[in-house]
């Protein structure tokens, strides 16, 4: 079986998790517990694309949350 988060001709979800990560996810499989369909059912493409939009920070909330109060002069 091919990977299906590789499958171009399948649907997709951009789901969020609390933390504030974005996951590309196959809409066939169950959405995994606690994770949120931000965007889709949708192409692969287009899923990736709004990932990449929003998702433009890669650190987890919590660790931006303790980052913004600290100062580095």
């Amino acid at each position: 079986m091919k990977n299906p988060f590789q499958h171009n001709e399948g649907t997709f979800y951009a789901l969020q998790n609390h933390k504030g990560q974005y996951s590309l996810w196959p809409s066939f499989l169950d959405i995994p517990e606690g994770w949120d369909i931000r965007y889709g059912e949708a192409s692969r493409e287009d899923c990736v694309s709004y990932i990449e939009t929003h998702w433009s920070d890669i650190r987890v909330q919590s660790g931006n949350e303790a980052l913004a109060g600290t100062s580095y002069e």
